[in-house]
C-alpha cells in the first residue's frame, strides 16, 4: 500500500465490529483521499456482537448500534446493507455484489469475520436448534421460547421450556444466561472436563460451576452429545442422546461450540488459507495479493484466527496506517477474556496454563466464598506470566496490564482478599503496558493525554485515547493513571461537585448539616457560586443549579430528614423519576413497586396486588429483591393505583429513589431444616427500619439463615448471615456491571449489635460518599478502606459513633409513607396530571402487544405492521 494522492477506492467486505472500527479510525485520520464502500451481509449497521446478551432486555437493535451512526452519512462512505459479495476479481481488481452489480476498488479488506460451527450431530438441523451469532440469531431464539410456551397454554400441567447449550465457553455461558433471561430452564452440556477449558484451568472451572449453578444453570461436563431426537408429532427437537447413554429433554438447543472463519471469498479467489481457516496475511495484515488485507476473526495472523474483538480492532488499525503510508505492524494480540454475565466474575489473561518452563503457580482458594485465584509466575517467583480469577476478578484490571513486568512486594498479596492480610502493593504500570485492549491503549499514552494534550478529567481523556468507550472494563484504572498523572504534574484535581459548588458532595453534606440549612437557596447563597457564564440577574435559586448539583442536594436534605421531597422548593431538584415518585419506563408510562419486607406477603396482600394490577391493566413481575413490579401505569393513574394499595396497608418501595430498595431474605430457621435464625424476621426489620433513607446511591441488604447463602447475602450492599452464635455481616458488595463480593465486617454478633453496626455503616456512607457512587466503590475510596471503615463504626476511632446512632434513631423516628403523604395533600397530587390542560387525558400514542398472557410496549416495526387504535388499553397482537 502507498499514501493516496488522490480519491481511492476502498471496498470493506464485512459489515462486523471489525469493519465499523476500520472506517471510524480511517476517517478520523484522513481528510479525502479514500472513498470506502462497506458490504455488510446483515440489513442493519455494524452492531456490539459482544453486548448481544443485552438484545434479550434491550429488544430494540439500534440500541447495539456502535459508534455515532452519523458516521454513515459521510460522503466520504457508502454501506450497502444486506448485499452480500460474491465474488472477488483479483485481477480486474473487482467485487460482485449479490445484486450482479460490480464494484471496482484499489484496495480491498475482508472483514468477513466468522460463523458459529455446528458439530456433526445427527438430527442437528432440527426445527428448535439454534446457534447463538447474531441479532437475528437472538431474535429467532427468543421467539421460539415464546412460541414453545404459547404452545402449552393449555396444558393442564405447567412445566418451564426446557432448553440445553451445546458448549461451556464463553458464549455457551452467556446463552444459557439469555435462557434463563427468558425464563426457560438452561442445561450446559460441555465436551470437556470443565467449563471454559481454553481459558481456565480445572479448579477454576469447579469454582465456575458453582457459581454457574447457583445461577440456576445445570452443567453435564465430560458428555459427548451423540444425536439430536425430535418428537414424534411435532417433528420438533425434543430430546439429546449423550454417549454414555444419557438423555436429556429439551424444547430448544443452542450450539455454541466455537466459530469458523468465513474464508469463502479468500478462497475462491485463490488466496492462501491457514491449516484450520482464514485469509493468511502477514504482519502489516496483507495476503499474498498486495492489493488485498484480511482483519478481524477472517484473518490468519501468525498462524492463527484470533476469535476476539480486541486484536480484530489492532489489525483494523494497522490497515489504516498503511493505507495512508504508515509503517504499522500488528502488535500481537491479548487474548485476555472476560466472561459478560451477571453476577458470574471470571477472567483470565496471558499464560493462564502454566506451559512456560520453569513457570510456577501461586494459588488462593476459597470454595465457601465461591473465589478461586491464580497467578502464574516465572521461575525467578516475580515475573507475571499469566492469571485466573474466579469469583472475583478484582485483581484483573490492574494486573493484566503488568504481564512479562516483576510484581512488587509479595506476589501472593495480589491474591489474598481485601483486609485479609496487608493488601495488595500499589501498582506503577510501566509505560508500555497495555490498558485498554479493545483500543489498544497503553498506559503511556493515557499520561501522554494528560501532559502533552492538556487533559484534565476522565471525560477528556477518553475522548482523546479512546480508552474505556468500548466495553468500560478498565475505566476504573484509566481514571486511576489519570488522577495520578494529574497529581504527579502539579494539576489540582478537582472533587468539586459541579460548577456551582466548589465542594465536594462529602463536604457539602457536613456544610449543610453543620450551617442546619433547608433549601437549596439557602445552600447556593452560602457555599455556591455563579458560573462565569451566568447572567448578572440570574436569580438565587434553584433556576441557578444543575441537573448534577440540584438531584444531589435532594438528597443530601431528604437524608438530613428535610421533610417530604415534594414540599416546597425540593420538588424542583428531583430527578425524573423521584419527580413522581416512580420509575419511568420506555414508553412513557411508569412502574409502581409497593415494598414488601423481606420478601414477606400475606395471601390478602398478592390478592390486592393481583386485582390492582388487573383493573388497571398493568404488566407484572417478580424481582430479584422479592417484589411485585407493576408496569404501564400512566402518570394520571398513579394516585389511583397508591390510594388502592395504601388503604390496604402497602407503602412505597422506593424503586426510584436513591435509597433503600430491598432486603432479600430466605425463610431461615422459620421453616428450613439448615436455617440458625430466623432470616426473615431480621429482614423484615431491618427493611422496616431503613425504608426511605435516602443516599448517595441505591442500598441493597440481605439476610441468609445459614452458611448455604441462599439470599446471595454476599453479593449486597450489606449482607447478613446467621451463625450459631448470631450474625456475621458482610459490608460493600454489589452486582450490576462490576460484580463485587461483601466482605467480612464482624462476627457473631447479637442482634442488637447488628442492627448497631448497620446503623452506622449506613449513616458513615452517606456522609461521606460521592454523588452516585455505590458503596462496594466507596469502600475502594474511603481513608484506610475494610479496616478503616471497621475502626470508625466498631471502635469510634473518630469520636463520631453517638452522632450516627442519634441520625439514624432520628430517620426512624421521623420515617413517614411518602404516598401516603402525597395523597393527603391537594397541592402535591395536582403535579399527577398527563396534560396541563387535560390532566386526566390518556396519552394516546401508547401501544402494546400482547405477550405470554401479558402486554408489553409495541416496538416501531410492531406499530407499522399492525393497526394501532388511540387509547391506553389498545392490544395490537402479532
Amino acid at each position: 500500500m502507498t499514501a493516496a494522492t488522490e480519491t481511492q477506492r476502498l471496498v470493506v467486505v464485512g459489515g462486523g465490529m471489525v469493519a465499523q472500527r476500520l472506517v471510524e479510525a480511517l476517517l478520523e485520520r484522513e481528510t479525502g483521499g479514500w472513498h470506502v464502500s462497506v458490504f455488510a451481509e446483515e440489513p442493519r449497521l455494524p452492531y456490539d456482537r459482544v453486548a448481544l446478551t443485552s438484545y434479550f432486555s434491550a429488544r430494540d437493535p439500534e440500541e447495539l448500534v456502535l459508534g455515532d451512526p452519523a458516521m454513515w452519512d459521510d460522503p466520504r462512505v457508502t454501506l450497502h446493507r444486506d448485499c452480500k459479495v460474491e465474488g472477488i476479481d483479483r485481477e480486474a481488481r473487482t467485487v460482485t455484489d449479490r445484486l450482479g452489480r460490480v464494484h471496482a476498488y484499489d484496495e480491498l479488506v475482508l472483514a468477513t469475520g466468522s460463523s458459529a460451527f455446528v458439530p456433526p450431530i445427527p438430527g442437528a438441523d432440527l426445527p428448535g436448534v439454534f446457534v447463538y451469532r447474531t441479532v437475528d440469531d437472538v431474535a429467532a431464539l427468543r421467539g421460539w421460547v415464546d412460541q414453545v410456551r404459547a404452545g402449552r397454554a393449555d396444558d393442564t400441567v405447567e412445566r418451564p421450556v426446557r432448553g440445553a447449550v451445546i458448549g461451556g465457553g464463553l458464549l455457551g455461558l452467556e446463552a444459557a444466561g439469555a435462557l434463563r433471561a427468558l425464563g426457560a430452564q438452561a442445561t450446559v452440556v460441555q465436551f470437556g472436563t470443565h467449563l471454559m477449558d481454553v481459558q481456565i484451568d480445572l479448579g477454576g472451572g469447579e469454582a465456575l460451576k458453582r457459581l454457574i449453578n447457583d445461577k440456576g444453570i445445570a452443567v453435564r461436563c465430560s458428555s459427548a452429545t451423540e444425536r439430536m431426537r425430535a418428537d414424534r408429532t411435532s417433528g420438533h427437537v425434543s430430546r439429546l442422546d449423550f454417549a454414555d447413554g444419557g438423555r436429556l429433554p429439551v424444547d430448544i438447543v443452542v450450539v455454541a461450540t466455537g466459530v469458523r472463519p468465513r474464508d469463502e471469498l479468500a478462497r475462491a479467489a485463490d488466496l492462501p488459507v491457514g491449516e484450520r481457516g482464514g485469509a493468511v496475511v502477514d504482519l502489516a495484515c496483507r495476503t499474498e495479493d498486495p492489493h488485498v488485507s484480511a482483519v478481524g476473526e477472517v484473518a490468519c495472523i501468525e498462524g492463527r484466527c484470533i476469535g476476539l474483538v480486541a486484536p480484530g480492532y489492532a489489525m483494523a488499525e494497522v490497515v489504516v496506517d498503511r493505507l495512508l503510508g504508515g509503517p504499522a505492524t500488528f502488535p500481537g494480540a491479548d487474548t485476555a477474556t472476560k466472561l459478560k454475565l451477571q453476577g458470574v466474575d471470571v477472567a483470565s489473561f496471558g499464560d493462564a496454563f502454566a506451559r512456560t518452563e520453569g513457570a510456577m503457580e501461586l494459588v488462593h482458594a476459597d470454595p465457601v466464598a465461591g473465589v478461586y485465584k491464580k497467578l502464574v509466575l516465572a521461575d525467578d517467583a516475580r515475573t507475571l506470566l499469566g492469571g485466573v480469577f474466579v469469583g472475583d476478578a478484582a485483581p484483573f484490571a490492574s494486573l493484566r496490564p503488568m504481564l512479562g513486568a516483576e510484581l512488587p512486594g509479595d506476589p501472593g498479596a495480589f491474591l489474598l482478599p481485601e483486609g485479609g492480610g496487608g493488601g495488595a502493593p500499589q501498582l506503577e504500570l510501566p509505560d508500555g503496558a497495555g490498558v485498554c485492549s479493545c483500543n489498544n491503549v497503553s498506559a503511556g499514552t493515557i499520561r501522554g493525554a494528560v501532559t502533552e494534550h492538556g487533559c484534565t478529567d476522565l471525560a477528556a481523556v477518553k475522548a482523546c485515547t479512546r480508552a474505556g468507550t468500548s466495553c468500560g472494563s478498565c475505566l476504573p484504572l484509566v481514571k486511576k493513571i489519570t488522577t495520578a498523572e494529574l497529581e504527579r504534574a502539579g494539576i489540582e484535581v478537582s472533587n468539586a461537585l459541579c460548577e456551582h459548588f466548589e465542594l465536594s458532595r462529602a463536604q457539602l453534606f457536613d456544610a449543610v448539616r453543620v450551617a442546619d440549612l433547608h433549601t437549596f437557596s439557602e445552600i447556593i447563597e452560602r457555599f455556591g457560586r455563579v458560573p462565569e457564564a451566568a447572567a448578572d440577574d440570574l436569580p438565587v435559586g434553584p433556576g441557578r443549579g444543575c441537573d448534577i448539583c440540584k438531584p444531589t442536594i435532594a438528597s443530601i436534605l431528604a437524608s438530613l430528614g428535610n421533610g417530604h421531597i415534594l414540599s416546597g422548593e425540593q420538588a424542583s431538584l428531583q430527578d425524573t423519576n423521584d419527580h413522581v415518585m416512580a420509575n419511568m419506563q420506555k414508553d412513557g408510562t411508569y412502574s409502581v413497586v409497593p415494598r414488601i419486607p423481606g420478601g414477606e406477603i400475606t395471601p390478602d396482600g398478592l390478592l390486592v396486588i393481583g386485582q390492582v394490577a388487573k383493573d388497571f391493566g398493568l404488566y407484572t413481575k417478580i424481582t430479584g429483591g422479592q417484589r411485585i413490579d407493576m408496569f404501564g401505569a400512566r402518570i394520571e393513574q398513579l394516585p389511583d393505583i397508591w390510594r388502592r394499595l395504601v388503604e390496604h396497608g402497602f407503602e412505597s418501595g422506593h424503586a426510584y429513589g436513591k435509597s433503600l430498595r430491598t432486603v432479600k431474605s430466605c425463610v431461615g430457621s422459620t421453616w428450613c431444616r439448615y436455617g440458625v435464625q430466623d432470616a426473615v424476621g431480621m429482614a423484615v426489620e431491618l427493611e422496616l427500619r431503613y425504608r426511605g433513607l435516602r443516599s448517595p446511591h441505591k442500598i441493597k441488604l440481605g439476610v441468609s439463615g445459614c452458611a448455604r447463602e441462599c439470599a446471595e447475602a454476599r453479593g449486597k450492599d450489606v449482607g447478613v448471615i446467621a451463625t450459631d452464635n448470631g450474625w456475621n455481616v458482610y459490608v460493600g458488595g454489589n452486582g450490576g456491571f462490576t460484580p463485587r463480593h461483601a466482605r467480612l465486617l464482624a462476627e457473631d454478633l447479637s442482634s442488637e449489635e447488628l442492627l448497631r453496626t448497620i446503623d452506622r455503616y449506613l449513616m458513615y456512607y452517606i456522609r461521606t460518599a460521592d454523588r452516585l457512587q455505590r458503596t462496594a466503590a466507596w469502600m475502594e475510596d474511603v481513608e484506610g478502606g475494610l479496616d478503616g471503615v471497621r475502626a470508625v463504626i466498631m471502635e469510634d476511632s473518630l469520636g463520631i459513633c453517638a452522632d450516627l446512632d442519634a441520625a439514624m434513631a432520628r430517620h426512624v423516628g421521623e420515617y413517614e409513607d411518602e404516598w401516603r403523604a402525597v395523597l393527603e395533600d391537594r397541592e402535591k397530587l395536582r403535579r399527577f396530571g398527563s396534560f396541563v390542560n387535560a390532566p386526566t387525558t390518556p396519552d394516546p400514542d401508547l401501544a402494546y402487544v400482547a405477550e405470554r398472557g401479558q402486554r408489553r410496549p409495541a416496538t416501531a416495526d410492531e406499530r407499522a405492521d399492525a393497526p394501532v387504535i388511540a387509547g391506553p388499553v389498545l392490544e395490537v397482537r402479532v
